[in-house]
Protein backbone atom coordinates (compact mmCIF):
# COMPACT_ATOMS: atom_id res chain seq x y z
CA UNK A 1 0.00 0.00 0.00
CA UNK A 2 1.26 3.50 -0.81
CA UNK A 3 0.71 6.36 1.63
CA UNK A 4 2.14 9.87 1.32
CA UNK A 5 4.32 8.73 -1.52
CA UNK A 6 5.97 5.82 0.31
CA UNK A 7 5.17 2.13 0.38
CA UNK A 8 3.83 1.16 3.80
CA UNK A 9 2.72 -2.00 5.54
CA UNK A 10 -1.08 -2.09 5.51
CA UNK A 11 -1.48 -4.24 8.63
CA UNK A 12 0.99 -2.75 11.15
CA UNK A 13 1.07 0.73 12.69
CA UNK A 14 2.70 2.53 15.62
CA UNK A 15 1.00 4.71 18.24
CA UNK A 16 2.84 6.95 20.70
CA UNK A 17 1.99 7.90 24.29
CA UNK A 18 4.17 10.95 24.98
CA UNK A 19 4.05 12.22 28.57
CA UNK A 20 4.99 15.67 29.83
CA UNK A 21 4.89 17.44 33.20
CA UNK A 22 3.64 21.01 33.24
CA UNK A 23 2.11 23.20 35.97
CA UNK A 24 2.35 20.26 38.39
CA UNK A 25 0.19 18.15 36.08
CA UNK A 26 1.04 15.00 34.15
CA UNK A 27 -0.07 15.46 30.56
CA UNK A 28 -0.18 13.36 27.39
CA UNK A 29 0.23 14.52 23.81
CA UNK A 30 -2.96 14.11 21.77
CA UNK A 31 -3.88 14.85 18.17
CA UNK A 32 -7.26 15.38 16.53
CA UNK A 33 -7.62 13.10 13.52
CA UNK A 34 -8.11 14.86 10.20
CA UNK A 35 -8.78 11.68 8.20
CA UNK A 36 -11.33 8.90 8.20
CA UNK A 37 -12.15 6.68 9.94
CA UNK A 38 -13.20 8.63 13.02
CA UNK A 39 -12.20 12.01 11.66
CA UNK A 40 -12.33 14.70 14.33
CA UNK A 41 -11.75 12.28 17.22
CA UNK A 42 -8.83 12.73 19.60
CA UNK A 43 -6.08 10.12 19.38
CA UNK A 44 -2.52 9.26 20.26
CA UNK A 45 -0.10 10.24 17.47
CA UNK A 46 0.30 7.26 15.17
CA UNK A 47 0.56 6.01 11.62
CA UNK A 48 1.78 3.47 9.09
CA UNK A 49 5.25 1.90 9.01
CA UNK A 50 7.25 2.09 5.80
CA UNK A 51 8.09 -1.24 4.16
CA UNK A 52 11.84 -0.52 4.32
CA UNK A 53 11.69 1.36 7.64
CA UNK A 54 12.83 0.17 11.06
CA UNK A 55 9.95 0.29 13.54
CA UNK A 56 11.77 2.64 15.93
CA UNK A 57 12.57 5.00 13.06
CA UNK A 58 8.94 4.90 11.94
CA UNK A 59 7.74 5.88 15.42
CA UNK A 60 10.05 8.91 15.50
CA UNK A 61 9.08 10.00 11.97
CA UNK A 62 5.35 9.61 12.56
CA UNK A 63 5.44 11.49 15.86
CA UNK A 64 7.28 14.44 14.35
CA UNK A 65 5.05 14.55 11.26
CA UNK A 66 1.87 14.51 13.36
CA UNK A 67 2.87 16.85 16.19
CA UNK A 68 6.17 18.64 15.52
CA UNK A 69 7.81 16.82 18.46
CA UNK A 70 11.03 15.24 17.21
CA UNK A 71 14.44 13.99 18.21
CA UNK A 72 13.33 12.12 21.33
CA UNK A 73 14.03 8.66 22.68
CA UNK A 74 11.02 6.36 22.81
CA UNK A 75 10.65 2.84 24.08
CA UNK A 76 8.21 0.13 23.11
CA UNK A 77 5.37 -0.52 25.54
CA UNK A 78 3.57 -3.47 23.98
CA UNK A 79 1.74 -4.62 20.87
CA UNK A 80 -2.04 -4.36 20.56
CA UNK A 81 -3.89 -6.68 18.24
CA UNK A 82 -7.51 -7.23 19.16
CA UNK A 83 -9.33 -8.46 16.07
CA UNK A 84 -11.82 -5.58 16.04
CA UNK A 85 -9.52 -2.77 17.22
CA UNK A 86 -9.71 -1.08 13.80
CA UNK A 87 -12.77 -1.00 11.52
CA UNK A 88 -12.89 -2.97 8.26
CA UNK A 89 -9.48 -4.64 8.46
CA UNK A 90 -7.07 -6.39 10.81
CA UNK A 91 -4.34 -4.03 12.03
CA UNK A 92 -1.79 -4.63 14.76
CA UNK A 93 -0.16 -1.61 16.39
CA UNK A 94 3.03 -1.25 18.40
CA UNK A 95 2.74 1.17 21.30
CA UNK A 96 5.58 3.52 22.24
CA UNK A 97 6.07 5.92 25.12
CA UNK A 98 8.42 8.74 26.05
CA UNK A 99 8.92 11.42 28.70
CA UNK A 100 9.61 15.00 27.60
CA UNK A 101 9.43 18.58 28.85
CA UNK A 102 6.54 20.27 26.98
CA UNK A 103 8.19 23.69 27.03
CA UNK A 104 11.01 22.36 24.86
CA UNK A 105 8.74 21.78 21.85
CA UNK A 106 6.57 23.86 19.54
CA UNK A 107 3.50 21.86 18.59
CA UNK A 108 2.16 21.89 15.04
CA UNK A 109 -0.47 19.65 13.46
CA UNK A 110 0.51 17.55 10.49
CA UNK A 111 -1.24 16.58 7.27
CA UNK A 112 -3.46 14.03 9.02
CA UNK A 113 -4.05 16.01 12.23
CA UNK A 114 -6.06 19.19 12.69
CA UNK A 115 -4.93 19.98 16.24
CA UNK A 116 -2.27 18.98 18.78
CA UNK A 117 -2.52 19.53 22.55
CA UNK A 118 -0.94 18.59 25.86
CA UNK A 119 -3.94 17.13 27.66
CA UNK A 120 -3.95 16.56 31.45
CA UNK A 121 -4.17 12.84 32.16
CA UNK A 122 -7.25 13.23 34.32
CA UNK A 123 -9.05 15.09 31.52
CA UNK A 124 -8.52 12.57 28.72
CA UNK A 125 -11.88 11.48 27.34
CA UNK A 126 -12.78 8.75 24.88
CA UNK A 127 -10.03 8.36 22.29
CA UNK A 128 -10.22 6.74 18.89
CA UNK A 129 -9.96 2.95 18.37
CA UNK A 130 -8.23 1.31 21.38
CA UNK A 131 -6.03 4.30 22.20
CA UNK A 132 -7.35 4.53 25.77
CA UNK A 133 -6.08 0.97 26.27
CA UNK A 134 -2.68 1.87 24.81
CA UNK A 135 -2.49 4.98 26.99
CA UNK A 136 -3.40 2.99 30.09
CA UNK A 137 -0.69 0.43 29.37
CA UNK A 138 1.91 3.18 28.91
CA UNK A 139 0.74 4.92 32.09
CA UNK A 140 0.89 1.65 34.05
CA UNK A 141 4.49 1.16 32.92
CA UNK A 142 5.35 4.74 33.89
CA UNK A 143 3.80 4.27 37.33
CA UNK A 144 5.75 1.07 37.90
CA UNK A 145 8.95 2.90 37.05
CA UNK A 146 8.05 5.77 39.35
CA UNK A 147 7.60 3.36 42.26
CA UNK A 148 10.68 1.22 41.72
CA UNK A 149 13.13 3.11 39.51
CA UNK A 150 14.35 6.63 38.94
CA UNK A 151 12.35 9.13 36.91
CA UNK A 152 12.37 12.90 36.64
CA UNK A 153 15.44 13.86 34.68
CA UNK A 154 13.39 13.90 31.45
CA UNK A 155 10.44 15.79 32.94
CA UNK A 156 11.86 18.47 35.23
CA UNK A 157 13.92 21.55 34.39
CA UNK A 158 17.63 21.49 35.17
CA UNK A 159 16.98 23.28 38.47
CA UNK A 160 13.94 22.33 40.53
CA UNK A 161 12.59 22.33 44.07
CA UNK A 162 11.96 19.25 46.20
CA UNK A 163 8.27 20.14 46.11
CA UNK A 164 8.33 19.99 42.31
CA UNK A 165 10.07 16.61 42.41
CA UNK A 166 7.47 15.26 44.83
CA UNK A 167 4.61 16.79 42.83
CA UNK A 168 5.90 14.97 39.74
CA UNK A 169 5.80 11.59 41.48
CA UNK A 170 2.38 12.32 42.96
CA UNK A 171 1.00 13.34 39.56
CA UNK A 172 2.25 10.11 37.98
CA UNK A 173 1.19 7.80 40.80
CA UNK A 174 -2.08 9.55 41.55
CA UNK A 175 -1.43 9.45 45.30
CA UNK A 176 -0.15 11.76 48.05
CA UNK A 177 3.31 10.99 49.41
CA UNK A 178 4.65 11.64 52.86
CA UNK A 179 6.91 14.66 52.53
CA UNK A 180 9.55 13.57 55.03
CA UNK A 181 9.72 9.98 53.78
CA UNK A 182 9.94 11.08 50.17
CA UNK A 183 12.82 13.46 50.82
CA UNK A 184 14.65 10.92 52.95
CA UNK A 185 14.40 8.37 50.14
CA UNK A 186 15.70 10.82 47.53
CA UNK A 187 18.60 11.88 49.75
CA UNK A 188 19.58 8.25 50.42
CA UNK A 189 19.85 7.63 46.69
CA UNK A 190 22.26 10.58 46.39
CA UNK A 191 20.87 11.51 42.97
CA UNK A 192 20.00 15.13 43.79
CA UNK A 193 22.38 17.94 44.71
CA UNK A 194 21.40 21.03 46.66
CA UNK A 195 22.37 24.31 44.99
CA UNK A 196 23.20 27.58 46.64
CA UNK A 197 20.22 29.05 44.80
CA UNK A 198 16.60 29.73 45.67
CA UNK A 199 13.41 30.39 43.75
CA UNK A 200 12.79 33.91 42.51
CA UNK A 201 9.63 35.83 41.71
CA UNK A 202 7.38 33.75 43.95
CA UNK A 203 4.74 35.02 46.36
CA UNK A 204 5.70 32.55 49.08
CA UNK A 205 8.97 31.90 50.90
CA UNK A 206 11.52 30.93 48.20
CA UNK A 207 12.48 27.25 48.21
CA UNK A 208 16.00 25.98 47.67
CA UNK A 209 16.81 24.67 44.20
CA UNK A 210 18.27 21.26 43.41
CA UNK A 211 19.68 19.53 40.35
CA UNK A 212 20.20 15.90 39.42
CA UNK A 213 23.62 14.34 39.84
CA UNK A 214 23.56 12.88 36.35
CA UNK A 215 26.50 10.52 36.91
CA UNK A 216 24.87 8.95 39.97
CA UNK A 217 21.41 9.05 38.37
CA UNK A 218 22.44 7.10 35.28
CA UNK A 219 24.65 4.77 37.31
CA UNK A 220 21.60 3.68 39.26
CA UNK A 221 19.48 3.47 36.10
CA UNK A 222 22.07 1.38 34.26
CA UNK A 223 22.50 -0.96 37.21
CA UNK A 224 18.71 -1.54 37.33
CA UNK A 225 18.74 -0.63 41.00
CA UNK A 226 15.27 -0.98 42.49
CA UNK A 227 13.73 0.72 45.51
CA UNK A 228 10.28 1.11 46.96
CA UNK A 229 9.21 4.74 46.85
CA UNK A 230 6.10 4.59 49.00
CA UNK A 231 7.19 3.96 52.58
Amino acid sequence: MEYKGIEVLDSITVDCAIFGFENNELKVLLVRRNIEPQKGIWALPGGWIGVTEDVDDAAKRILEEATGVGGIFMKQVSSFGRVNRFPDKRIITIGYSALVQPQDYSLRPGQDTSDVVWQPINEVGQLTFDHNEILEAALKSLRTNARHALIGIELLPEKFTLSQLQALHEAILGVSLNKRNFRTKMNKLKVITALNEWQTEVSHRPAQLYTFDKEQYYKIVNEDYEYELIV
